[in-house]
Order: C-alpha cells, then structure tokens, then sequence
C-alpha cells in the first residue's frame, strides 16, 4: 500500500499591528484573496513566508530571518513600516500533521507607525482595524472567517484596553508555542496544545489543566487555565 509522505512545514512570519484609536486598542486584520489554497478569504495579521533574502548570509538564524520577513511581508502587503528592534516574539505555530499544506510560523508583536494601510490588491484585498473584542464577535456571527491562531491571538489580546499595555505585558513573557493535535467531537473539532493535560493521547476527559480550542458549530471557545 502506497504511503503518503510527511508535509514538511513552510517557514513564515507574522506581525500583529497594534494601535489606539477612541481610546481603544485596535489590531491590523488583512482579508486574504479568496483564490488562495491556505485560508483564502479569511481575515489574518500580515505575513507570509520567510524567503531566502531574509536570511543574513552564512547565517541559519530562523528566528532573524523570521524578524525580517514579518518587516518585510508588513510592507509589501499593507504598505506600512515597522523596525526589527520594535518587534515582540510571542508565539510560534505549526499547522497540524495531516494538511496538504503546513507552515511554521513566528507570531510577532509591534505598535503601528501613524501611517496609513495600503494593501497590495493581489493576495490582499480588503483590510480593516478592529478592537480585537469586535473581531471575535464579527467571527461568531459569521461575517468573517478567522484562522485558530489568529482566533487564540485575538482572544488573548482582548484583555488590554491599550497598546502599551499589551507590549509591555508580553515583553515579560516567554513566547507560548503551539503544535496543534486536532480531535473531532460533536459539532466539530477541539483542537489541544502541548500544556494540555489531555494532549499526548488526546484525552478530552482527563481530570487536569486545560489549553484548548473548540470549534464547533455553536461558537468557537478558547479554554486555558492554570
């Protein structure tokens, strides 16, 4: 029997844009192209792939490489500037075993510059700031389709009322990394990450921590506790 070989996951980058605007906190949300294979049409931060420019010759730094491509893709996608030294490392994320298509992906954080977005038309098309509370709302009533990544990101960052307050709070902390393992249950799939007590079996039940994301029909749910 023929056996499928292991996707080998794509490197890439992200920036999550952070402004105040109304007294609010508000994040960078970029609506990709539709005809595209990953997450076509879905609202997502602006990034893209670590290509070989990125790299510092005789360098095998990924996590530079990671800095440059979020600096990079922040450009070319939505016109808008941002220095490598301004940039907060916060997450990493590899997309499941099992997709025809993977990636792993550094997660950064930065205060937007006073510029105005100008999206690039082809593997964007529409963008929009939005406090991150609204976004999640406009998820659940189906306005627009969110990534888990950038459904986890935006919940966490619904907790601050203002930019400087989330900077600061994640410059403090280790960056959380996520390796999903999918499990499907009624209604659609929970999705569990590494500190998840049910996570090396998959064991939804078990008594103990809980770092997770439901998926279901009735609304998404970001569970995480201590």
């Amino acid at each position: 029997m023929a056996t499928t070989s292991p996707v080998t996951p794509i490197p890439s980058a992200t920036v999550i844009l952070l402004r105040n605007a109304g007294g609010t906190l508000e994040t960078l949300l970029l609506r990709r192209n539709s005809k595209i294979s990953f997450h076509g049409g879905a609202w997502v931060f602006p990034g893209g792939r670590i290509d070989p420019e990125d790299h510092a010759p005789g360098q095998d730094d990924m996590l530079a490489a990671a800095r440059r491509a979020a600096v990079r893709e922040s450009q070319e996608e939505a016109g808008l500037n941002i220095a490598l030294d301004d940039l907060i490392w916060i997450s990493h994320w590899t997309t499941p075993e099992g997709r025809p298509e993977r990636y792993s992906t550094w997660f950064f954080l930065a205060a937007a510059q006073d510029e105005a977005v100008q999206i690039d038309g082809e593997e964007i098309h529409d963008h929009r700031w939005a406090q991150p509370h609204h976004a999640l709302a406009s998820q659940r009533t189906g306005e627009i389709e969110l990534p888990p990544p950038t459904f986890v990101t935006l919940t966490k960052l619904a907790t601050y009322r203002a930019t400087h307050e989330a900077l600061a709070s994640f410059t403090k902390r280790e960056p959380e990394i996520f390796v999903p393992r999918y499990k499907p249950v009624s209604g659609g799939i929970c999705s569990l990450y590494q500190d998840d007590v049910g996570y090396p079996d998959i064991d939804l039940d078990r008594p103990g921590r809980r770092h997770r994301l439901w998926m279901v029909d009735s609304g998404w749910r970001y569970e995480q506790t201590e």
